[in-house]
This record gives C-alpha cells, structure tokens and sequence, in this order.
C-alpha cells in the first residue's frame, strides 16, 4: 500500500507523538453505529416505512447482489491510529484561515494571479509544517529550513485520505473545515504547487471493495451472509423484544460465518469484521437520511390523492400569489411533489457514489476553477462533468420509475447556483436536515397530548385536533415547499431540478411566521440546520 508505510520509522516517531484519542472520540470517529444514528422509533413512523417499502419498489435496501458495486464507493471505517491522525487535522484546519486568505476579494482580479499563487504556496506550507511540528518540533524545525515535503509524503496522503474518508460516514461533521480541506488540496493539485512539494497529495480513500480487492476475496461481497452480517438493527416499537434479540444473534453469526470463511493471512479476522461493520455504516446513512423521504411520501399518499380532493385543501397553487412561481392543478402538484421526493430519495440512496465522483471532479487537475462573484459572493466556479452525468442518470432512472415528468429537467452544476461540486454534495445533504424535523414533529404530536393534558386543549382548541393539525402543517408543506420560490428569477428556483430544493428551504425559512410554528417549538423542534461544528 503506497498510502500508508508502516515500516517507515521516521512515520512511526511522527506517530507515536500523537496524542491519545478517549473513548467519546473513539466512538464518534468510527463512523455510523446503531447508538449513533438511531433513536427510539414511533409507531407511527415504523407503521409508514412499512407502507413506504410496500408502495416504493426502491424503498428497501439494496439487495445483495448489487453489494459489489455498492461496496466500491462505502469508506472503511477508521481504525485507532487514524483516529490519532483524524485529530490532529482537524485540529490544524479548524485554526486555518486558507480560504479566507487565498479566495479574497483583492486577490480575485486576473491581474492578481500571480499574487494569488504565492499566497497558495505560503498557506499550504504553512499547514504541512504545523502538522510536522505537531507531531514532532524538531522534525518539524528541520521541514522548515530544507522545505523537504516529499520526505513525509506518506504521511500526508494518509492524513488527507483519512479526512476525507471520515467526512463522507459523516456528513454532519466538519461542516467547515471539510470544505476547507477541498480547497486546499484543489490548489495543491494544480501543476506549480504539485511540482514544488514534488508528490501528489490525493490518494483513493479506501473502501471496503479496495480491501478485498487487494487481498483477493471479492467473492465475499457476494455471499449471501453478508446481507445480514452488515445489516443495521433499529428499536422498533412494533417488533417484541425477544424478536429483536433473534435479529441480533442472526447478525452476529453471520459476521462469523464470514470471518471462518475468508479470513486469511492477507485478510485478517479483525479485518472482515471492520469491511462488514463499514458496510454496515453505510446502511445505517441509509436508514437515517433516506428515512424522512420514505416518510413524507408515506404521508403525502396518507393525507392527499391526485383524483380527489378534500375540501379546503386543494394542494393547486397559482403564480404571484403567496410568493408561488408556479401554476398546478390539484393533481399535477401531488406529483410534482411526489415526483420531487422521489428524486432527492434516490440521490441519497446514492450519495456515495455520488460523493465520490464529485471528489474527483474537485480535485481533477483537467478541470481548473474560476473565481468569480455569483451573486452568493465569491465562488470557485468549476465543471463536474461527472457528477452531472451521475445525477442524469439517477433523474433517468426516477422518470422511468413515475412515467410523465412533471416540471423542468434542468439540472443546475458548474455555473452560479451550484458553483462546483462541493456545493452539489451540501445542497443534498440538507435534505434530511429539511425533512426530519417535520416528520418528527409529527410523530410526536400524539405523545405530547397524551402527556399534558394542557397542550391537549390548546391543540383541540386552537387548531382543531391532532388530525387536523397535521392535515394542516402537510397541506401547507406539500404546496408552500414545493412552489418554485426562493430566489428572485425563474431560471434561479422554478421546477428546475435543484429549484426544487430552494423553494424547500424557503418554505423553512418562513417556518416561523406560520400559526403551527408553536407546535414545531412544543415537540422539541429548535432548527433545521443542526448542530454546526468545524
């Protein structure tokens, strides 16, 4: 593995001066467990994923048969050491100020080039020698003096890959800082910079394909054990505890079964287990923000139906009035919606893949940026040629599913509304930032008024019952959500596909001015957005 030399000594006494990760770090850093990602679940909501996966031929998870191609893109989960490493370069991006240095307005001018470069060269310097001297000082004063980076290039192509590997089982982590990073090794792949430290600075992450690729035991992703051995157990209200438990045995058998069969002198036992729980990570991203979607559709087939509508609550909307840039039908808005959900659930389905594509588009050395001011300030404008062919593919794939097409098929990348393909990987991650709120207000509107026969009143009372305050925050989400808003063109929001997801946002944005919006605060609700960290 040209990633990582461990037989390096010069790495191993940069290693061993790593601080010690404690176990809260160690158990966040591993990436997705069941404690991490999953909550006691309502009837409610387990009752609608079930109607979910009985409407939705995709609403299950991938079968086992497709787990080679899903394997190729699943991160493995990180190990104790990189744990040591993960802190370490979070710590020296957090106190990074490189793009508010290098993407300044002073510099952005072409005649400022020059200029711009240097500043590039100082900063990314700067970075790695931190990180040298934060390892060791006097390793670090000797990089500062020869400016011999190729002498740790292993050390940081795996510090690197590690990040990013992270990032990816994590997307609600290094909101900033990742970004950051991306940018960074975006410059340091340029043709200057990349002569000058004389090594490349990106490496593949590695991924659970890759593992077994190397040690020749592909055909593990084939077994049909596999399945259950990288399968995420959820609390379900529905299911007896004893059932549970059966789930659980089952799983861990199955991990065993794996480990007697393919382990190996060049795939250890601990090894199987980690491309099994990594699997595993990937399912449970799966459980968590493919969810809401499943969710909402479930209630949108619940609550409305195309060819009848209930009284006072035609889901039509008309444009220029309550800020809609639309005009639909009663049924042509249910599938517009419909439509628009099903899109965003199958792009989560494939994030990973999708994650990945747009690393390479990022980080390609064909594919220089432009700085330019889109209007959201200043942006590195750059083509993603293959992030949008994916994302052409998933939208193929989502017409064929529904048949007629409601709505533009334009697909926003490379210009001024989704600049580079990091701003593409953010704009869908909010999805179930958007969503889970909502479902979750909603589910536990039933317990609230079983707890506090006070709100009970204030519910009967003042918005008419729990049924019809649900009726009323999905009649208002499905047309206010999902009417071309928010932005102050056509061509910016409209049916386009990402327009669909700023009108979503604004709806969001408006939450507050809405009469129900003391219900959302009531049942624990405190914003859309989620804890924001570096």
């Amino acid at each position: 593995d040209n990633v990582v030399n461990s037989d390096d000594d010069e790495l191993d006494e940069i290693f061993s001066k790593l601080p010690s990760v404690d176990n809260d770090d160690a158990s966040d850093s591993t990436g997705r467990g069941v404690s991490s990602r999953s909550s006691t679940s309502s009837t409610s909501s387990s009752q609608r994923g079930a109607a979910a996966q009985e409407s939705n031929p995709y609403a299950t998870a991938l079968p086992a048969n497709s787990m080679t191609e899903r394997a190729k893109y699943i991160p493995l989960r990180l190990s104790y050491e990189d744990r040591k490493v993960l802190r370490l370069a979070e710590g020296s991006l957090t106190v990074s100020g490189y793009t508010n240095t290098v993407d300044a307005v002073n510099l952005s001018e072409p005649k400022k080039t020059a200029k711009r470069r240097q500043k590039q060269v100082e900063e990314i310097c700067a970075l790695l020698n931190g990180i040298v001297i934060a390892c060791n000082y006097e390793k670090g004063k000797e990089l500062l003096e020869d400016r011999e980076f190729s002498d740790y290039k292993s050390f940081f192509q795996r510090l690197f890959e590690i990040v990013r590997r992270y990032k990816i089982m994590n997307p609600e982590k290094m909101r900033s800082s990742y970004g950051k990073l991306l940018y960074l090794l975006q410059d340091a792949m340029s043709d200057e910079i990349r002569e000058l430290l004389e090594f490349n600075v990106v490496t593949p992450i590695k991924t659970v394909y890759s593992l077994l690729l190397k040690t020749n035991r592909l055909e593990m992703l084939d077994d049909k054990h596999i399945e259950y051995a990288s399968m995420e157990i959820l609390p379900d209200k529905s299911l007896p505890r004893h059932e549970i438990q059966a789930m659980i045995k089952r799983k861990e058998r199955s991990i065993e079964y794996l480990v007697r069969k393919y382990a190996s002198s060049k795939l250890p036992p601990d090894d199987v287990r980690l491309c099994c729980y990594s699997i595993c990570d990937n399912n449970s991203y799966l459980n968590s923000d493919r969810k809401p979607c499943d969710d909402m559709l479930a209630l949108l087939d619940e609550y409305f139906s195309p060819a009848k509508v209930k009284e006072g609550y035609s889901l039509n909307i008309v444009a220029g009035a309550s800020g809609a840039r639309l005009t639909h039908s009663h049924e042509r808005q249910w599938h517009f919606a419909r439509q628009s959900l099903l899109l965003w659930r199958e792009i989560i389905n494939d994030m990973f893949r999708l994650w990945s594509l747009s690393e390479q588009d990022l980080l390609s050395p064909d594919a220089p940026y432009s700085l330019k001011n889109t209007g959201q300030g200043l942006q590195r404008v750059q083509p993603c040629p293959r992030t949008y062919r994916a994302m052409q593919q998933i939208l193929g794939s989502v017409q064929k599913m529904v048949g007629n097409w409601v709505g533009s098929t334009m697909i926003h990348m490379g210009d001024h509304n989704v600049p580079n393909a990091l701003n593409f990987i953010d704009k869908y991650n909010q999805v179930a930032r958007i969503l889970a709120p909502i479902v979750k207000t909603l589910d536990n509107l039933e317990q609230l008024i079983e707890d506090d026969e006070g709100i009970k009143a204030l519910i009967d009372g003042g918005y008419g019952g729990l049924d019809q305050l649900r009726l009323d925050i999905l009649h208002d989400f499905f047309r206010s959500a999902f009417d071309g808003s928010g932005a102050d063109n056509f061509y910016d929001a409209g049916s386009c596909i990402d327009g669909r997801l700023t009108s979503a946002w604004n709806w969001c944005n408006q939450l507050p001015e809405k009469p129900y919006f003391v219900v959302f605060k009531l049942t624990g609700f405190s914003g859309f957005d989620g804890q924001f960290e570096g």
